[in-house]
């Protein structure tokens, strides 16, 4: 799996349209590609976009991912912060965005084209993003949409479809959403999301918990959370670390973060499970018994970003064992991140 790299696929003599799983995610998007070798790869990038002047011709260009993100911090746009792109601006953003991103990595016009849609009521916004996906070059072929918690569950039973043929529950923990939602091969029961239990709410508790265990000496931006929870956080194993901040007189400040970052994950866990103990679940039982009680009886699917924080799935099915007093097993795909992206790319090869 490559972050911005200028990794390209060459797809010439291949006869059949390619299949392509895409997550077009608020934070980071995923394509999962076939890399010419009979294999697969998967191209992760920062969902961002920046537009300058060609110095020579006088052009408009457009720079995306960590590119963008790092050589135009001050002008980068996030397209997709709430999940969807929202109004007329975020659509076209998003548009080049995805347009600059298959045109690097050669994704043919002639493609079979799968991409995952957060659970979100939020129709306009899951309309706009059809509109992205559906009005560009690739997936000419064909090109169809499945839930997010449904493709991102896939990996995490098998190598291959197994998740679509049973009854199983699958949680996203997300940047902007928790998804939860119960599939009966491959239908939608109970679907269920939450704002309020994200990573960007955790990386806005790592901002005021730094703030707090500094006495108030240290001020960081949710870029720096986002990357100390993503370069540090371990339920089981967290270790303090140091950084050091600019004074704005002058000089330097070094400091030591130790329960900036614990004490938001924790009361993440807490909060996941209990959105799930007492909302979700009890929505589902309430709706369709027989369903949940075959889907408890099975291992719970649990994907998304937060879901790579070592040790966070493991806690999360002891204490969501604790709340609801039986056992409950909980299981995840190699990669949470990018999970999503190689369930679509699957169900793309099917459609092939």
């Amino acid at each position: 799996m490559s972050d911005d790299t200028d990794d390209t696929t060459d797809f010439d003599g291949i006869d059949e349209p390619a299949p392509v799983g895409v997550k077009l995610g608020s934070t980071r998007t995923v394509l999962d590609l076939p890399d010419g070798r009979g294999g697969r790869e998967r191209q992760m990038t920062l969902t961002c976009l920046a537009t300058y002047e060609d110095a020579i011709t006088g052009e408009e260009r457009v720079l995306y991912g960590h590119d963008a993100a790092t050589e135009y911090p001050d002008t980068v746009r996030f397209m997709l912060r709430s999940g969807l792109p929202e109004d007329d601006a975020s659509v076209a953003d998003a548009k080049r965005f995805f347009e600059a991103l298959v045109s690097a990595h050669n994704v043919p016009e002639e493609s079979v084209v799968v991409y995952a849609v957060p659970t979100i009521d939020n129709e306009t916004g899951v309309n706009n993003l059809k509109t992205v996906i559906e009005e560009s070059t690739v997936g000419k072929a064909e090109t169809r949409s499945f839930p997010e918690s449904l493709c991102g569950a896939i990996p995490a039973y098998g190598d291959g479809l197994e998740a679509v043929d049973e009854v199983f529950v699958s949680i996203n923990m997300g940047s902007t959403t928790l998804e939860a939602c119960a599939y009966r091969r491959g239908e939608q029961l109970s679907p269920f999301s939450t704002g309020s239990v994200t990573g960007n709410e955790v990386d806005r508790w790592i901002v005021s918990a730094v703030e707090e265990e500094t006495q108030g000496r240290v001020h960081i931006d949710r870029t720096t959370a986002r990357e100390y929870k993503e370069d540090h956080a371990d339920v089981y194993g967290f270790e303090p670390f140091t950084d050091v901040v600019q004074q704005p007189g002058g000089g330097s400040h070094e400091f030591t973060v130790d329960r900036g970052v614990r004490d938001p994950v924790d009361r993440y866990i807490d909060d996941a499970v209990n959105v799930v103990a007492n909302e979700f679940l009890p929505e589902l039982a309430n709706d369709h018994m027989k369903p949940y009680q075959l889907a408890l009886g099975r291992p719970i699917a649990v994907t998304g970003g937060m879901a790579c924080i070592p040790g966070l799935t493991d806690e999360f099915e002891n204490r969501l064992s604790e709340e609801l007093d039986r056992d409950v097993d909980v299981v995840s795909p190699e990669d949470p991140a990018t999970a999503a992206a190689e369930g679509a790319a699957r169900i793309a090869e099917r459609l092939v």
